[in-house]
């Protein structure tokens, strides 16, 4: 996974951002060999050229909410606008510009069924511009979330990533989130790496109150921390979401082997004509061909694959816009 622009480093320490994105910067440099002021000047350059945040992110799986996949079918002059409107809404994550400029893909998050019926029939069908409405609900998550795609990178050694894996999830642990955890999150979710005075500032509680707090919801798995950057920084420059229909007793299986491809970045099942839907990063079309043809394509019960390549990000976790 070499680049141009990005070195070994570089990758090395997005790894490590990925596997514990609250990491100290002497634990870090520790793990990889080099000085604290090294990984210190890296964060700073990948942060303003490689468009890298950490941030912290509810696991909607874990907490039970529901999400949804929207395709809209655009008039070509229009979505770039709608998808920028959609990157502003607080329950809207990966949203994308396919189909060559006339479709917008977004995710949502609904905490409850009204939000979403807000936006799927109230707002959206009252958008001129918008001449097709596809939702498909996301049934189960096969890889994504807490399970980054530059996890499944070998920059860093066992013993590299055994150092920097933290606590792990104990599915078995209560989760319940209340009103004082908004605050915290949302100051989490603009800075991921966000220090223990600066989130006493953001929420009042005490420094004590919020490393204890912060460690339950990380250690439940309602929060995890998440690394955001451009991929094609690192030499991957063909990004394609593919909705792929398989038979049903085959689902489980296709989907489990999805999560093992290195290429895929996010896999899951869906309602909807495509039973499955996933999102793969290659370094070129040549390699999202050979991905298609030699990995998804031999796969038993998969049945029919529709390819649209992503022509422009708008959104992946955060919008600055």
């Amino acid at each position: 996974m070499d680049s141009p622009e990005f070195d070994e480093l570089d990758q090395r320490l997005v790894s490590a951002l990925v596997l514990d994105g609250r990491a100290p910067f002497s634990k870090i440099a520790a793990v990889l060999g080099v000085s604290d002021q090294t990984v210190a000047r890296r964060y700073r350059r990948l942060y303003a050229e490689g468009e890298l945040r950490v941030v912290g992110v509810r696991d909607t799986e874990r907490l039970g909410h529901t999400r949804w996949m929207l395709r809209l079918r655009c008039t070509p002059d229009a979505s770039v606008s709608i998808a920028t409107a959609l990157a502003r809404r607080s329950d809207t994550a990966w949203i994308g510009l396919t189909s060559g400029g006339t479709e917008v893909v977004c995710t949502t998050e609904s905490r409850r069924p009204e939000d979403h019926e807000a936006l799927l029939l109230g707002k959206l069908p009252r958008t001129p511009s918008i001449v097709e409405i596809g939702a498909h609900q996301l049934l189960h998550r096969f890889y994504g979330g807490p399970l980054g795609w530059f996890t499944k990178d070998s920059a860093l050694t066992a013993e590299e990533r055994a150092a920097l894996l933290p606590v792990p999830v104990d599915p078995s642990a209560p989760i319940r989130l209340d009103e004082e955890d908004d605050a915290l999150i949302a100051a989490l979710a603009r800075n991921g790496r966000a220090s223990y005075p600066e989130l006493q500032k953001a929420t009042g509680r005490s420094e004590s109150a919020v490393k204890r707090r912060l460690d339950q919801l990380l250690r439940c798995g309602a929060l995890f921390i998440d690394v955001e950057f451009d991929t094609t920084r690192f030499g991957f420059h063909s990004r394609a979401l593919l909705w792929i229909t398989v038979a049903p007793s085959a689902l489980a299986a296709v989907g489990a082997a999805l999560a093992s491809h290195p290429e895929v970045a996010f896999a899951g099942a869906t309602s909807g004509p495509a039973n499955l839907v996933a999102v793969v990063i290659c370094r070129d079309p040549a390699g999202l061909y050979t991905y298609l043809s030699e990995k998804l394509g031999t796969l038993e019960g998969v049945r029919h694959v529709e390819t649209a390549p992503l022509l422009r990000q708008v959104k992946r976790l955060t919008y600055a816009g």
